[in-house]
C-alpha cells in the first residue's frame, strides 16, 4: 500500500476503505475496549471498596496497584515489536487474549497479601502484551490510508466507551456476586467479543489471497528504530505530546477539587466534570476526521493548544460562571481525546510502519512514565503554593510549549508503506 495525501482537503469521507476494512475496525474497537490497560484502569475504581472490605487493605495501598500496572505497560510496549517480528501480529494477539482471560480468572484466587495483587497488575501487561493499543493501532494503520485518522479515532473511542459502561456494570455485578465477579466480567469481555473477532477477522491486508491461519508477514517501508531515535522530529513529537499528557493528567486529577474550592458541592462539581467524557469522544472523532484532510501538524498544534483556554478560564472564572467552566472542561477534554489519535497518526505518517511497534511503543512507554509521575508532582505544587494557581500555570505553560514545538517542524510527506509478502 502507498500512503498518499490528497492534493487538497475534501469534506466527504471516502467510504471505500471502510467497506473493505469495517471488520478490522470493529475488531480494533473491541480490542481497545478490552485491552489490559483499559480494563484494569477503568474498572479499578469500582473494585477498590470491595477489595478493601474483603481484605482490609487501605485505599492508599490499593491505589499503588495502578502504579504497578503503568510499570508493566511501559515494559510491554517494548516487547510487542520483537514479538511481532518473531511470531507475527495475529499469533501474538490471539495468544495474548487467551492469556488475558486466564490471568483475570487467576486474580480471583488472590488471598491475604496485597503483594500478589501488585504482582498481578504488573505481570498482566507483560503476559498479555499483544492486547495493548499498539496491536490495534498498527492493524488499523495497515488497513487504512486515506481515512487513517478517522479510523484510529473510531477504535480509540473504545477508551471513552469503557469509561462510561464499565464502572456501572461492574458495580452491579460486584454488589450481587462479590468482588470476584468484577474480574470474571473483565475476563468474559475479551473471551466473548475480542477473541472470536480476532480468530475470524485478524489478518493483514497483503494476506487477502492467503488462508486465515497464514503467518506471512508483509515487508513495510519506513524508518528503522535507530533512525527514529536519531531523528529530531521524533523527539519533538515526544516532548510535545508528553507535555499534552502531563497537563491532561494534572487537570483531570484536580478539576473536581478545584471546582469544590470555588464553592461548588461535590455533586455539582461531578456534574460539571461529566462533560469531560463526552468531549473526549467528540474531540477524538473530530480530530481524526481533520487529520485526513488538513496538514497534520496544524491540526495537532490547534488540538493541543485548546487546554490553554481551559486553564485560563480556571484561573480567572468566578463561581457564577458555570458555562465558562463547562467550556474549559470541554476544551481540555477535546484535546485529551485527540492526543492518542495524534500520536498514533503522526508516528505512522512520519516514520512509516516498518518498526511502528517499537517507535510508537517507546513513545507510549515515555508517556506512561510521565503520566505516573504527574499526580505526585502536581500534589507537591499544590502543597508548596497552598492552592491550584501554580498547577494551572504549569498546565498553561505545557499547553503553549507543546504546540509551539510542533509548529517549528516542517510538514513532511507521508512515508510510503508498501507491502509485499515475505
Amino acid at each position: 500500500m502507498s500512503d498518499t495525501s490528497p492534493s487538497r482537503p475534501t469534506v466527504a469521507i471516502d467510504t471505500g476503505e471502510f467497506k473493505r476494512g469495517w471488520r478490522v475496525l470493529l475488531l480494533g474497537l473491541a480490542g481497545i475496549c478490552t485491552s489490559i490497560s483499559v480494563g484494569l484502569l477503568y474498572g479499578f475504581g469500582t473494585l477498590v471498596i470491595p477489595l478493601e472490605q474483603a481484605f482490609g487493605w487501605s485505599r492508599g495501598d490499593l491505589q499503588a496497584s495502578i502504579t504497578f500496572l503503568f510499570a508493566g505497560v511501559a515494559i510491554s510496549t517494548q516487547l510487542v515489536g520483537p514479538l511481532y517480528r518473531r511470531f507475527g501480529l495475529r499469533r501474538v494477539a490471539i495468544v495474548s487474549i487467551v492469556l488475558q482471560v486466564i490471568g483475570y480468572a487467576a486474580i480471583t484466587r488472590i488471598e491475604h497479601s496485597i503483594g500478589w495483587l501488585y504482582l498481578a497488575f504488573f505481570a498482566m501487561p507483560l503476559v498479555c502484551a499483544g492486547t495493548i493499543a499498539i496491536t490495534w493501532t498498527q492493524l488499523v494503520n495497515l488497513w487504512f490510508e486515506r481515512n487513517r485518522g478517522l479510523a484510529l479515532a473510531v477504535i480509540l473511542c473504545g477508551t471513552g466507551l469503557m469509561a462510561v459502561v464499565l464502572p456501572p456494570l461492574l458495580a452491579r455485578l460486584i454488589a450481587q456476586f462479590g468482588w470476584q465477579a468484577g474480574f470474571f466480567t473483565l475476563a468474559a469481555m475479551p473471551l466473548l467479543f475480542t477473541l472470536p473477532l480476532a480468530l475470524f477477522w485478524l489478518r493483514l491486508p497483503s494476506n487477502d489471497a492467503l488462508p486465515a491461519e497464514s503467518e506471512a508477514v508483509p515487508q513495510l517501508s519506513g524508518f528503522s528504530f535507530r533512525q527514529a531515535l536519531r531523528s529530531p522530529v521524533y523527539w519533538s513529537f515526544n516532548v510535545a505530546l508528553i507535555l499534552s499528557v502531563c497537563l491532561t493528567v494534572g487537570m483531570v486529577t484536580n478539576i473536581v477539587p478545584m471546582l469544590q474550592g470555588k464553592g461548588f458541592s461535590a455533586q455539582e462539581a461531578s456534574q460539571i466534570f461529566s462533560s469531560f467524557g463526552i468531549s473526549i469522544i467528540a474531540g477524538r472523532l473530530l480530530v481524526g476526521y481533520l487529520l485526513d484532510r488538513y496538514p497534520p501538524i496544524l491540526v495537532a498544534a490547534i488540538s493541543l493548544v485548546l487546554p490553554a483556554i481551559g486553564c485560563t478560564i480556571f484561573l480567572f472564572a468566578g463561581v457564577q460562571s458555570v458555562a465558562l467552566l463547562v467550556l474549559a472542561i470541554l476544551c481540555i477534554g477535546a484535546s485529551a481525546g485527540a492526543e492518542f489519535d495524534l500520536a498514533a497518526f503522526l508516528m505512522a505518517r512520519y516514520f512509516g510502519l516498518r518498526e511502528y511497534a517499537r517507535i510508537f511503543g517507546l513513545h507510549l512507554a515515555l508517556v506512561t512514565i510521565f503520566a505516573g509521575l504527574m499526580p505526585v508532582f502536581f500534589g507537591r505544587l499544590y502543597e508548596a503554593y497552598d492552592g491550584y494557581s501554580a498547577v494551572l500555570l504549569c498546565c498553561l505553560a505545557c499547553s503553549i510549549i507543546g504546540p509551539s514545538i510542533l509548529l517549528w517542524l516542517r510538514p513532511a510527506p507521508a512515508v510510503a508503506v508498501h507491502q509485499q509478502p515475505a
